[in-house]
């Protein structure tokens, strides 16, 4: 079963909107056995669209198009549809009331006639009532084919996708069931590491496939297959799995579960197992942090931290013995290590982890290479640092070390089960 997601709009294509709407759209599909064959974003423009229709009829059997479906001028992606399917726009009396209500409960000026004419709808279309917005999402079908065309405000057309969208297609289609795996591996580059499973990839059943996907400082491997038979599947996708273990057993980080950053996993075995963490940063400058304080709810494992990104900063608010990084430098093991045991003990968290080091551009306080980073991590059971070089570009070797970092955390947390 394949489907196509149609975005519209200018703002798309000259990068002032980012298409997030695909990503969730090609995820929920992916959910109920819909595969995406391919993702188009196109101006608004009504040769331009119809373009994109025809063709996307021509290799999919459903065509989802999300934008242009406001009170303005320029969004004629209703009348362009009934164009596509010889049809006429037509006024529907429950989403003019829909739309009356919405302008009565926000207490909004009169209503325009701009407004009211968001009422009007293909005459072919069944209509879905978007209840958090003007805009009404709407189904046709054509010579078997299934065309969905949903409002691009995303969070109107998340809500229509869960509640109107998937269980109709759910009822139309009888859809396979689809797989996927992903593993973190960190330590290896994406050469290396094909290099290491070419055996076992080159056996791998013809109903699996594997992709790389590369990103700073790890790989993730994602094993997929699709087919009738659920339990079938999991279990022969489980069986190249447990072959794959043993060759990276050192360098197996975790599953990447869906749709989850590895900042989130982190903190779903934090919280499973009841446990906190406590961060003290200097090269990373916070952003570590930020990793799991820009999600909701983390204030039940995560304590606290400090940025002690001076020299003197890192002596004044951590403790750190003058000493300590006169004799072994500011960047160093030693420091890194005790920046994770003291942060640890401070916010009395059982888990510690700190950054220091030099993402450049000039050396600063340690006479070390740019790129030079230490990643400490306390626990109860001691403390470990790690030593990386992460190139010279500022940007990536702060997000390289991020990367690294929660790597190394989610290791401990799994090394103390």
């Amino acid at each position: 079963m394949l489907a196509e997601i149609i975005t519209i709009g200018d703002e798309l294509l000259i990068g002032q909107v980012i298409d997030s709407n695909s990503a969730f759209i090609g995820q929920e599909l992916n959910k109920i056995g819909v595969s995406v064959y391919q993702i188009t974003s196109v101006q608004d423009n009504k040769d331009h669209i119809l373009q994109a229709l025809k063709d996307a009829e021509q290799r999919v059997d459903i065509v989802i198009m999300t934008g242009g479906l406001g009170p303005t001028k320029d969004d004629i992606t209703k009348k362009t549809i009934a164009d596509y399917f010889n049809d006429t726009l037509v006024r529907d009396t429950l989403v003019l009331e829909n739309i009356k209500t919405i302008w009565r409960d926000n207490n909004r000026p009169v209503l325009l006639q701009v407004n009211k004419d968001q009422a009007l709808v293909p005459s072919k279309a069944k209509v879905l009532m978007n209840t958090s917005g003007t805009a009404p999402g709407m189904w046709l079908e054509k010579d078997k084919k299934t065309f969905v065309v949903l409002p691009g405000v995303p969070f109107e057309m998340k809500k229509l996708l869960k509640e109107e969208v998937l269980p109709r297609i759910k009822e139309k289609y009888d859809c396979p069931f689809i797989l996927h795996k992903t593993l973190l591996v960190s330590g290896l580059g994406e050469s290396a590491l094909a290099d290491r499973i070419e055996d076992w990839e080159n056996g791998l059943p013809k109903d699996i496939t594997l992709a790389y996907l590369p990103k700073l400082g790890s790989v993730r491997l994602r094993l997929s297959s699709k087919g009738a038979h659920k339990e079938h599947i999991i279990a022969n996708v489980n069986t190249q799995i447990d072959k794959l273990l043993p060759l990276i057993k050192e360098e197996f980080v975790g599953f990447e579960e869906e749709g989850k950053s590895l900042a989130l996993i982190i903190a779903n075995q934090l919280t499973q197992k009841d446990k906190t963490l406590a961060i003290a940063e200097s090269c990373t400058g916070g952003k570590l942090a930020e990793q799991f304080t820009k999600n909701p709810g983390a204030s039940a494992y995560f304590k606290g931290g400090a940025v002690t990104y001076a020299t003197q900063s890192k002596i004044d608010v951590l403790g750190i013995k003058e000493n300590v990084i006169n004799e072994h430098s500011v960047v160093s093991a030693q420091v890194a290590e005790a920046m994770a045991k003291t942060v640890r003990h401070l916010f009395k968290a059982d888990y510690g982890i700190a950054t220091t080091g030099n993402a450049g551009p000039a050396k600063g306080d340690a006479d070390v290479p740019v790129g030079t980073v230490y990643i400490a991590v306390a626990s109860k059971a001691g403390v470990i640092a790690s030593h990386f070089l992460l190139g010279k570009d500022r940007g990536k070797v702060i997000n390289k070390a991020i990367g690294k970092a929660l790597q190394l955390l989610e290791k401990e947390i799994l090394k103390n089960d």
